[in-house]
């Protein structure tokens, strides 16, 4: 079966960075409902219409098309006041926008003076990454995923 809108694809990849450092290992593969459901990259998703099962594809994304480039007005200093005693580099939090829409999540990259320093930008904002993807398996969606948008049983949605 090739892939095409409405069916459900099950990718095996990897993928690294520039450096060739591994970025995800791919260790459960990813499974998504094609056809413009927001499940994958779309560069990737454009790519891999009309394969099929066993094909491989190997792409590379730039920052615009993956996480988007790093920007340095997502990184803040705070006063530690503001934040619980236990809290440590790396750790992450939401924070709701000013106008209470969408929540940002923000890392905490390093505490010191007084001050916690947080970014909300992704970990992988500003880097390309490389994608090594193989075909694992395509079948046609069912009703009930084409409705909601997602995918369910193994690899998808549960409810």
């Amino acid at each position: 079966m090739q892939i095409a809108k409405n069916t459900v694809v099950t990718l095996k990849y990897t993928v690294h960075d520039p450096d060739g450092n591994v970025v995800d290992d791919g260790q459960h593969p990813l499974v998504y409902l094609h056809g413009g459901y927001d499940g994958i990259f779309s560069p990737i998703e454009e790519a891999l219409q009309g394969k099929s099962t066993g094909e491989n594809l190997k792409m590379k994304l730039q920052p615009d098309d993956a996480f988007g480039e790093y920007d340095e007005n997502m990184v803040m200093m705070e006063d530690r006041t503001l934040f619980p005693d236990n809290i440590e580099v790396g750790m992450s939090f939401e924070r709701v926008t000013e106008d209470g829409e969408d929540e940002i999540l923000y890392r905490i990259t390093d505490i010191a003076d007084g001050k916690v320093v947080v970014d909300g930008n992704h970990p992988l904002a500003g880097v390309a990454l490389l994608f090594d993807i193989m075909i694992a398996e395509v079948r046609a969606a069912t009703a009930e995923e084409i409705s909601h948008g997602h995918v369910h049983g193994a690899g998808g949605h549960h409810h």
